[in-house]
């Protein structure tokens, strides 16, 4: 039964792994890979192969995300920014203006004749540019460095970088570092191609190294017909157009503009009396940095601090195009404005309008716009007649069924003739405030603010009343006029049938109506809060006014009395309450809806607003307490019994006691388990999202903290633009100020008037606004060092030219090093390639703002040969301090008068007794290094006093006492006024000179003072006594420390006097002249021998050369023989091998 049971088994079934039906299931159940990227199919192929490997390649893509991060900064630009400002920058002669022409064209195509000033222009639907060229002046480089945003920095490839350039860098690298291009121009003048590739590489390095690895440099290869290559310039040109700028540290937290228009409006007669009188002017340009305030003070470099008078936004000459969807520019709509320039359309002013006439070819190209205002024009001055005949002659209708109104019909009505009356005694009696009310309007129409409010109640006139009455009529008048006009209205109803009175049925309830709906719409809250504060109070009483006029037909008692209605009753008592309650002065259009604070449930919020009230789940510390413990899990304990184990005490919960939720409280309910379980996943996946890897398991850096910042940043920026974006322009103006962007008027008074007479386009006008502590001038302590280019040496109090902030001005320095002790020390002059302290009586300006500092500004051909590179030093602002504590060392020199032991009398140090009063404990030192103190003056001699010292001091030493001097630093302080100078004089401003200019240039030669001169020191040799040892004490020294005054010798002579006892022998004239003779002899001899022994040299020295030649043959035959022989042998070897 065994076996039968063993065949009746039967096998598990197996899967197939091949054939159709595999396959089919194979495919069923496979992942769809065509979405799949390449890691995911294919992981393997994307592991890590060397883990050294991975962490440099990490490293190295961290190195460089790290190296383009910037530290984000909130943007401030506005919506419609100002235009770009590029700066043409170079030495002269290297095709400054010609650059220029070719960008207006490439971007306008329009040529332009001259290119004074700034020259603006649109070059796409967002951007527009400015373009200014800087001439060849320190002062200008100085100015343009300061509000250029590029700088086309031109050099002439043929010659090599200038002087001039490597200043203008210097100067931005001071005052903050603009985008720069580098253009190489008349590369044309290298005709052989290897030099030229040269020169542009060593150019291009060197570029670099003054600005930074990889800054841009084009080449513009040369100029045919007096233009450059269009594809150059047209490269330059998209490289500007997409140029992104970083803000700078001073323009982000300073306004400024760059003049593009001036006007002189002073009255004419006034200029023809005095030419010299002081001017009225007008300057234009685009507000940039931060909004500029109304009342600030403001900087124009190159003429002092000006303060505004007026100040008034005008339409942009230059507007950006429409902002209709568009692919491109069109033409037409392309724009230049260049006022300094003659370019530009109409502009309008508020003294006049300023036409441009195109040239005198304009009239070949007109079309129907042009003849229809030629039309108009011919219109004009074909007029005969004076505008009141035509007034008196025309007429017009109110409505289309309606008849034609002439002025002779006002002359019946005797209610206008009435007012008229009334209109013009009124004007009698106010003729006085008349003028002023006038001021008042002109300046108001300049700002552009509000007119439309200004304009409300004239329109509620009749159109063809005399409008002598107009000017006088204040705000607090126009309630008045609309009250009088109402009544007019219902009183002459009835009356008036000479023309056509439909028009005039409900005229009052129809104005008022307009009026309170206007005021409706343009309803503001920072209206009421900055200078419109009376309008919400006097419309809400007009409403009053009109709400009860409306119904007076009906509650007058008698024509008389008024009945009051329930509605001003209700109106009467919440306004006793606002008077009897404490409230916010503030009235609105609409009823204000005011609390009753004495009842239970207002008090209740009231007590509920401090910290002993109750306070909701979310807010009430206790209950988030309770809410962490519920979390736990531990519900049944947190409201259970339990035992206090200190003090004993058992507590129970008291289950009957439900907390009464109080009136007036906010309570939310508890959060259950499953709710916070779901809060704390979800703060849980919120962790992990930030910490783990991403599921391609990439290692990635941590980026978060960097996308943190920009997101911050850019919240910033657009939290700034929110809040005044609902404002109308007006308001907005008088609380933000003028934003960049806007083209303003400034108008400053009491100019000087070389100003206007000496005014040069091409010098730029640069005004920048002055905040608040820098409008003080004070002790400014700053660290400089000297230039390493510059050649001399910079001394204390000579005058020098300092450009910081929007300044440039000239003051006299005090240099110093600061010691270990914090003092001040003076120096006399600035030490080399170390930085050192300068104060300076200058402007205040704020910490870390970085100035440079010249010695001239003369544009001299000879000084500047002479000086070479002008920027004498640079460095930054320190701190603001009104007083100064630097400290000179004085040494004072005296001699001792009398000495005992280590007590002297010291004269010639002090001139009298209460100068040694002065210094009575003061510390004093010998030459030789002992120390001592000042005890009491003398009587005799006067000045003397008694010292004593560590140790006993001779005659000859001299005795010091070191002390410091406090230096003032002197306050001297002359702005540099270039733009106040003739025309062609403008760069040759001079300041202070210093003595040593004078003396050169007076002839003045010093006398030489005796004592500096150098003369020989003859020192005498100091001659001691001998040294006496006293016997007692010579007998208990060792015996080679005895002093031994004889040397004897075997025969008792001593060898020192051996030749003071030998006779001196005298030779007779024969024997010296055998003597000489021998001398001769033995000299020849000498000679002989010498000259033997050299020429033995020689020959020994030939031999050897010749043996050693020899021997080098000798040794080249051995070789040669021995290579013969192992040849042989190898033969003989090589034949016995083939025998075998």
């Amino acid at each position: 039964m065994a076996d039968e049971s063993a065949f009746d088994k039967k096998k598990a079934h197996r899967a197939k792994h091949a054939g159709r039906k595999a396959e089919k299931k194979k495919k069923k159940h496979a992942v769809d890979q065509s979405n799949l990227s390449a890691r995911q199919r294919n992981s393997k192929a994307f592991a890590i192969q060397s883990a050294v490997r991975a962490e440099r390649k990490f490293r190295r893509r961290e190195d460089v995300i790290a190296k383009k991060q910037h530290i984000p900064q909130v943007d401030k630009t506005p919506v419609e920014s100002p235009p770009i400002v590029v700066a043409i920058v170079g030495p002269p002669r290297v095709g400054k203006t010609t650059l220029i022409n070719n960008l207006i064209k490439s971007f306008i195509k329009t040529n332009v004749t001259s290119t004074n000033g700034p020259i603006t222009i649109v070059t796409s639907k967002k951007r527009r540019l400015t373009l200014i060229e800087c001439n060849n002046d320190i002062n200008s480089m100085i100015d343009i460095a300061k509000c250029a945003d590029l700088v086309l920095l031109l050099c002439d490839a043929s010659f090599g970088f200038e002087m001039e350039i490597f200043e203008f860098l210097n100067i931005c690298q001071v005052h903050g570092m603009p985008k720069i291009m580098g253009v190489l121009t008349h590369l044309d003048m290298i005709k052989n191609a290897k030099t030229l590739k040269t020169t542009k590489k060593t150019l291009k390095h060197r570029f670099w190294t003054e600005v930074y690895p990889g800054a841009k440099l084009f080449y513009l290869s040369g100029i045919v017909h007096g233009e450059y290559l269009r594809n150059e310039i047209k490269n330059l040109a998209r490289f500007i157009s997409v140029m992104k700028f970083r803000p700078l540290s001073w323009r982000s937290t300073h306004a400024y503009l760059l003049a593009d228009r001036l006007e002189d409006i002073t009255s004419q007669e006034t200029i023809r009396k005095d030419p010299k009188v002081n001017r009225d002017v007008v300057l234009y340009g685009y507000v940039r940095g931060v909004p500029l305030m109304k009342e600030s003070m403001v900087h124009i470099a190159g003429v002092g601090d000006m303060k505004i008078s007026e100040l008034s936004y005008l339409p942009d000459p230059c507007p950006l195009p429409s902002s209709e969807k568009k692919r491109h520019l069109m033409e037409r709509e392309r724009q230049i404005y260049a006022p300094f320039s003659g370019v530009g359309g109409i502009v309008y002013d508020k003294d006049a309008v300023y036409i441009e006439l195109k040239g005198s070819h304009s009239h070949k190209h007109e079309d129907e716009e042009t003849n229809e205002k030629k039309a108009l024009l011919k219109n004009v001055v074909d007029t005969k007649e004076t505008v009141d005949e035509q007034m008196q002659e025309s007429g017009f209708k109110l409505f289309s069924g309606g008849a034609v109104i002439y002025p002779e019909m006002m002359k019946d009505d005797e209610y206008l003739q009435h007012n008229k009356i009334q209109t013009k005694s009124n004007s009698d009696d106010d003729s006085s405030d008349e003028s002023s009310s006038e001021r008042e309007e002109e300046s108001d129409n300049d700002s552009g603010i509000d007119q439309s409010e200004k304009d409300v109640f004239d329109k509620t006139k009749l159109p063809w009343e005399d409008n002598s009455g107009s000017e006088q009529d204040d705000d607090s008048d126009d309630s008045d006029t609309i009250n009088d006009n109402m009544k007019v209205s219902n009183e002459n109803f009835e009356n008036e049938g000479d023309f056509d009175t439909k028009w005039k049925e409900k005229l009052s309830e129809k104005a008022t109506d307009a009026y309170y709906e206007r005021q409706r719409t343009s309803k503001n809250i920072m209206k009421l809060v900055y200078g419109d504060f009376d309008i919400g109070n006097k419309t809400k009483q007009k409403q009053e006014q009109s709400d009860d006029n409306s119904d007076s037909d009906e509650e007058e008692i008698g024509g008389l009395f008024k009945k009051v209605t329930h509605t001003q009753k209700k109106k009467q008592k919440e306004k006793e309450k606002l008077d009897l309650d404490e409230c916010s002065f503030f009235y609105s259009l609409d009823k204000p809806n005011v609390r009753d604070w004495s009842s239970e449930n207002n008090k209740q919020y009231l007590m509920n607003c401090f910290v002993t009230g109750k306070r909701s789940a979310d807010e009430d510390a206790s209950e988030l307490l309770k809410l962490d413990d519920a979390s736990d899990g531990d519900d049944e304990d947190l409201y259970g019994d339990f035992e206090d184990l200190e003090t004993g005490e058992k507590h129970t919960a008291d289950e009957s006691k439900d907390p009464q939720v109080e009136i007036g409280t906010k309570r939310k309910a508890e959060p259950t388990k499953s709710e916070i379980l779901d809060k704390k996943l979800k703060l849980k996946a919120k962790f992990d999202a930030e910490y783990d890897n991403p599921d391609d398991h990439r290692i990635k850096g941590d980026h978060s903290y960097y996308e943190s910042l920009k997101a911050e940043a850019l919240k910033q920026s657009e939290l700034n633009k929110s809040v005044f974006e609902n404002l109308d322009n007006g308001l907005r103006i008088e609380v933000e100020g003028f934003r960049p962007g806007l083209y303003v008027r400034m108008l400053f008074k009491n100019m000087s008037s070389e100003f206007v007479t000496n005014f040069d386009s091409s010098y730029p006008i640069l005004i920048g606004a002055l905040n608040m502590a820098e409008q003080n001038i004070g002790f400014v302590s700053c660290k400089v060092k000297k230039h390493r280019w510059y050649k001399k040496i910079l001394k204390t109090n000579d005058p020098l030219i300092i450009s910081l902030g929007w300044r440039r001005f000239q003051t006299l320095p005090i240099y110093s090093k600061i010691e270990d002790d914090l003092k001040c020390r003076y120096l006399k002059y600035t030490p080399e390639h170390v930085t050192c302290n300068m104060h300076f009586y200058g402007p205040i300006t704020p910490q870390n703002t970085g100035f440079l500092a010249l010695q001239t500004v003369n544009n001299n051909p000879n000084e500047i040969k002479q000086l070479g590179f002008r920027i004498a030093a640079t460095g930054s602002v320190n701190e603001i301090n009104k007083s100064t504590q630097i400290v000179k060392k004085l040494k004072l020199v005296g001699t001792p008068l009398k000495i005992y032991k280590k007590t002297a009398f010291i004269k010639d140090m002090f001139t009298s007794t209460l100068e040694v009063a002065k210094f009575e404990g003061a510390r004093i030192k010998t030459v030789s290094g002992i120390r001592g103190q000042i005890k009491k003056a003398l009587n005799k001699p006067e000045g003397a006093f008694r010292a004593t010292f560590e140790d006993k001091i001779l005659m000859s030493d001299i005795i010091f006492c070191r002390t410091w001097f406090k230096v003032d630093v002197t306050k001297f302080y002359a702005p540099v006024v270039n733009l106040l100078l003739p025309v062609g004089e403008k760069n040759a401003w001079q300041g202070m000179k210093t003595k040593g200019q004078l003396k050169r240039e007076r002839n003045i030669q010093n006398e030489a003072n005796t004592d500096s001169m150098y003369t020989e020191v003859i020192r005498e040799a100091k001659v001691f006594k001998p040294l006496t040892i006293p016997k007692t004490l010579q007998k208990g020294l060792p015996y080679r420390f005895k002093p031994k005054l004889k040397t004897t010798t075997l025969s008792g002579n001593d060898p020192k006097n051996k030749m003071k006892e030998r006779i001196a022998v005298v030779k007779s004239p024969y024997e010296q002249k055998v003597t000489n003779v021998m001398k001769m002899l033995k000299t020849n001899y000498e000679k002989k021998k010498e000259v033997q022994k050299e020429a033995t040299a020689e020959r020994l020295k030939m031999h050897k050369k010749q043996q050693e030649e020899e021997e080098w043959r000798r040794i080249k035959r051995q070789k040669e023989l021995k290579k013969k022989i192992c040849r042989h042998l190898s033969k003989m070897g090589n034949k016995k091998k083939t025998q075998m």
